[in-house]
């Protein structure tokens, strides 16, 4: 009686009435269908196999056990033949600038490859030529680490030109109380030189002008968002600088883009930070310029052959060692473990990209 009650009723005035029961049906059956069809969607993606070749962060890799078919290249004995096992089910690659190279080998043995999300903002460990051949998408994770890189780059400004770590040791050594450390030398209204002003590039660039320190940068051009000096020589970059900060991508064009005659610009007072690329570096020349004291000093995060780092630079108070921990903190591992599950979830699920790399 009620129910006809409420169809039969009349409609009010210039409202648009919709039969509670009707409506609650219809509501009810919307929820369904959206809940059968995520359900859908996530067993589709849990039967697409991703290949880890390396072992990213423990937060991504449990994520990715969840939401698809993990294979852990590097728990295999025989990691050829592992991959030549699945090779069949493995439509993508979660990999990191850290471990090995996705290059034509892997990718030629990956016939159902359809993505590689790298786990960094470079991409020199990825075959971007045979990827375009294959028609297969890339994807990286720009932006997140900019403010974590370049703090990190001002902290190996600092740690080098005051001898942070060296006076560190200093204290727990017990050699204060036979007198005061060295004197060293202040980094505020330096001239700092910037090799590649990208994200990162500029990032680093804002944060030592708050230490009254004078800019100038290499780039492939001039920018014209900023007024800081352009030099289209490293060399002469160097020769005007009292600090090199090496922040461009790693390419064919930029390998050992900081050689000897770049070292030799810079002089005995100067100090290079790399925070880009082991490899932008000649390493040797480095090396040979610190302990020939051609050169003031270094303050360094990334090597030519991690994690072998050159012994010569072990007792070098003038020289900071970091393991390669630009984005090192939780929270933008975080955000570019993120940035890899929410690439290839958009992928498989027909949307767009949130960082392809084009």
């Amino acid at each position: 009686m009620h129910v006809r009650c409420v169809l039969n009723a009349k409609r009010p005035s210039g409202l648009a009435f919709v039969p509670s029961i009707w409506f609650a049906r219809r509501f009810s059956n919307t929820r369904v269908a959206e809940s059968k069809a995520k359900i859908f969607s996530e067993m589709d993606m849990k039967n697409i196999g991703v290949l880890m070749p390396d072992p990213l962060m423990l937060y991504l890799r449990e994520i990715l056990e969840t939401k698809f078919t993990l294979y852990k290249l590097w728990e295999a004995e025989d990691q050829r033949a592992f991959v030549g096992k699945h090779s069949d089910s493995i439509r993508a690659v979660a990999c990191c600038p850290s471990g090995r190279a996705i290059n034509t080998e892997i990718i030629d043995a990956l016939p159902k490859l359809e993505i590689v999300s790298t786990f960094s903002a470079g991409l020199d460990k990825v075959d971007l030529v045979k990827c375009k051949e294959r028609g297969i998408a890339v994807t990286n994770t720009p932006d997140v680490l900019t403010d974590d890189v370049a703090d990190l780059a001002l902290g190996l400004m600092l740690s080098t030109l005051r001898q942070i770590s060296a006076a560190d040791r200093y204290v727990r050594e017990g050699k204060w109380p036979k007198g005061d450390y060295k004197l060293t030398t202040k980094l505020s209204g330096k001239n700092v030189g910037i090799v590649g002003l990208g994200r990162i590039g500029l990032a680093i660039a804002k944060r030592a002008e708050a230490f009254g320190c004078k800019i100038a940068y290499n780039s492939r051009s001039k920018k014209s968002n900023v007024n800081f000096k352009y030099y289209s020589s490293v060399v002469d970059l160097a020769a005007s600088s009292d600090v090199l900060v090496v922040a461009c991508p790693l390419t064919k064009e930029s390998y050992h883009i900081v050689d000897r005659s770049v070292i030799d610009a810079l002089g005995p007072k100067a100090i290079i930070v790399n925070i880009g690329r082991g490899t932008l570096i000649d390493e040797k020349d480095l090396v040979k310029a610190l302990v020939e004291a051609r050169l003031g000093g270094a303050g360094l995060d990334v090597f030519e052959n991690e994690p072998h780092v050159p012994k010569e630079l072990f007792e070098m108070d003038n020289v900071v060692l970091l393991p390669h921990v630009g984005s090192g903190t939780w929270e933008t591992r975080k955000e570019m473990a993120d940035l890899v599950i929410g690439n290839l979830e958009a992928y498989f699920s027909k949307k767009p990209l949130l960082t392809p790399v084009e």
